[in-house]
Order: C-alpha cells, then sequence, then structure tokens
C-alpha cells in the first residue's frame, strides 16, 4: 500500500547541474516543484517597501525554525559562533563591537557584518555581490574555514538530523523532508525575510503626506540627499518605495584606500570605549597595497577593482560603523569622507565627487539618515 505524500509537500529527486552553483541549482529545483511555495504565505510590508516575495517568506513554522537556527551556535564547527553573534537584532542585525567581523577561533575576517534590515529585497548578497538566492547564501558563512568552519554540508545536517529537538520542527516546515541543505538554507531565509524595516517617519512623510513626520532640519537633509550630495543616485528612493540601493556596486574609494598600513589607529574595545592603538606593536601594521579588491574577485573586470554593493539605508543609525571594512565609525565621518569626494584612486566611479557641503548641510543630511 503505497502513502501519496502531503498536499503541502513536493518530493523529487534530482542531481546538481554542472556550473552555475548552489544558486542555479535551488533555481532549477523551485522550477521543477521541489521547492513547494503553494503553502507560502505574504507577509505585509510596511508603508515604503515592495510586496515582500511568498516564495521566501515560507510559512510560520519555516520562521520560527529558521529563527532557532539563526540563533543556533551549533551550526558552527565547535558550537561556538551562530548567525545573530554577528548580526545582533539590538544592533541593527549588525555588530557595533567590531569594525571587522569575529569568526571561527577569534580570527578577524577581511569585512564588516552588513546590516540585514529588508535583506529579502536584494539582488546581490554580501559586500561583493556574489550570491543571488537568500537561501542559498547562508552556505556561505557556514562552509567558510574562518567563519563557521563546517567541514562540509553532510556533517553539519547530520548534526541536526540527531537532534531531537529538530525534528519536530523541521516536520512542521517541510513535512516528509526532516533536515536536508534545502530546508535548512529555505527556513534560514524565510526567517530573514521577516526583517523588514519601513513605516517610519520618512514613509510616513514621503508616501503618507504627512509633511510634519520630518523635522524642517530632516527635510533640508532630504532635498540634499536627492539634490546637490547626489546621494539618491545610488541609494535610490522610488515613487511608491524606497529601498535606498540602486542593487549594484560602486568604487567609492574606501576598499583602495583601506587597510592598516602602521602608525596607529583609534579601536573600539567595548561599546563606547575607544583607544588609540599602535599597530605595530600589536602586529597589525602592514605594507602593500590592500588585499581586498571587492567585486573584481568575482567578475575579474578591471572596471570592478574595490567596488562593493550599495547598501539600504533603513535603520542605518543602529548600524555603526560603516562601509565593507567598517573603517567609518560615524554617519558624520560618512558624510564627510562623501563630501571630500571619496577615496581618489584609478577606478573611482564617476558619481564619486567633491560636494563643497557647508556644515550646516552636512548635519542636516546626518539628521536624514537618522530618521531612517
Amino acid at each position: 500500500m503505497s502513502v501519496a505524500p502531503p498536499p503541502s509537500t513536493t518530493l523529487c529527486v534530482a542531481t546538481s547541474p554542472q556550473g552555475g552553483g548552489l544558486a542555479r541549482f535551488l533555481t532549477i529545483l523551485a522550477v521543477m516543484g521541489c521547492i513547494n511555495s503553494a503553502a507560502a504565505e505574504a507577509i505585509e510590508p510596511p508603508l515604503g517597501l515592495p510586496p515582500v516575495p511568498a516564495e521566501v517568506t515560507g510559512t510560520p513554522a519555516m520562521r520560527r525554525l529558521g529563527e532557532k537556527l539563526f540563533f543556533d551556535r551549533s551550526l558552527s564547527a565547535n558550537g561556538t559562533l551562530s548567525c545573530a553573534m554577528c548580526h545582533i537584532p539590538a544592533q541593527g542585525l549588525a555588530s557595533n563591537q567590531s569594525a571587522l567581523s569575529i569568526g571561527m577561533e577569534g580570527r578577524t575576517l577581511r569585512r564588516n557584518a552588513p546590516s540585514l534590515y529588508n535583506v529579502v529585497f536584494k539582488k546581490f548578497l554580501f559586500h561583493d555581490g556574489r550570491e543571488t538566492d537568500l537561501a542559498a547564501q547562508v552556505w556561505g558563512p557556514l562552509l567558510a574555514a574562518d567563519e563557521m568552519g563546517n567541514s562540509g554540508i553532510g556533517p553539519l545536517i547530520a548534526r541536526l538530523r540527531a537532534d531531537a529537538d529538530y525534528e519536530p520542527l523541521f516536520e512542521a516546515a517541510f513535512p516528509g523532508e526532516g533536515a536536508t541543505m534545502m530546508t535548512l538554507g529555505r527556513a534560514i531565509a524565510a526567517y530573514e525575510a521577516s526583517f523588514l524595516r519601513g513605516g517610519g517617519r520618512f514613509d510616513r512623510a514621503i508616501y503618507g503626506g504627512e509633511r510634519v513626520a520630518l523635522t524642517p532640519e530632516e527635510w533640508r537633509g532630504y532635498e540634499l540627499f536627492i539634490g546637490k550630495a547626489g546621494c539618491a543616485a545610488c541609494h535610490v528612493i522610488g515613487a511608491e518605495t524606497a529601498l535606498f540601493t540602486d542593487q549594484s556596486w560602486h568604487n567609492t574609494g574606501v576598499g583602495f584606500q583601506s587597510g592598516p598600513a602602521g602608525g596607529k589607529r583609534l579601536v573600539q574595545l567595548a561599546p563606547g570605549v575607544l583607544q588609540n592603538v599602535d599597530l605595530a606593536a600589536v602586529g597589525l601594521a602592514q605594507t602593500g597595497a590592500p588585499n581586498d579588491i571587492g567585486r573584481f574577485e568575482i567578475t575579474n573586470a578591471p572596471a570592478d577593482r574595490w567596488a562593493y554593493t550599495t547598501p539600504m539605508l533603513r535603520g542605518v543609525s543602529e548600524s555603526s560603523p560603516y562601509m565593507h571594512d567598517g573603517s567609518l565609525r560615524t554617519l558624520a565621518e560618512v558624510v564627510g569622507f562623501y563630501d571630500r569626494g571619496g577615496g581618489a584612486n584609478p577606478s573611482l566611479d564617476p558619481k564619486i565627487r567633491p560636494l563643497d557641503l557647508t556644515a550646516e548641510e552636512k548635519a542636516a543630511i546626518v539628521a536624514f539618515l537618522e530618521a531612517l
């Protein structure tokens, strides 16, 4: 006697295609019907955000499972790290304590942890845009030796299958499938899709017609943002929604000039505790060109040297420090950097130019950013 699978479940067998990576594999499985979205429930977006893709948001059961996985340190090889330790909810889903992320056994990683607000809308993930599928993206940190350190997909899935706490959660979220490479990625992606930030004072003022929702200084900052300062050329504000990104990447000069080259640098030792540290004395001084060349590592296109994806800006006041390397500690420093015309280098984006802003104008832009 055979028993048909539940209506909400799709069973299928497929082999990974040659080339294209995990993201392409997931896409092919979705087209084949291996990733069922019939049971997915739409999340109503707040004012100022576009519709949230139901195929990513999944079901409440998927999101509950994803939340547990997001905070679970056992997903790392030695049981010490979780996704939430770099993407801290109370810190703008980023990390205020460190310019560069901290990985396996305390290793300093190359880049700053980006905020995950509205990540479901991002077309290119990571600072270099190397991944395009939120469900596939999770496996990058999980398998990176210096991040969560898993030696392969199989050992991690085996640990989850052996965990009695996870069995009913996977069954509720993915009936008949259990813990797999696909279901783990889908669950975490579903939870991350709930990290929506919108409907704030900016949205009420711009999209709700509530002009008094912003102060006169914030309105001045908005006018500079879309006008003289040219910020909106990359941090796009649409007629009905605003993601504050052009879904592309640019060389602003940060990557070209980043990387300690000796001397002293202001280091945050604890929240609010800053100290000038002699980089040579602690073995951090280096010579030569910085070794992080951004998007070029993915495309090998000379025009992409030191280019990084345009971040979204909602909740930006919560997610300091800024830039892919965490080299700018405050929004005032960020505005000052762009006012100077970024960092000169052979591939500097033509949109980056000196702005000749007054002190009052820079303060107004900061006030506007804080209103997001």
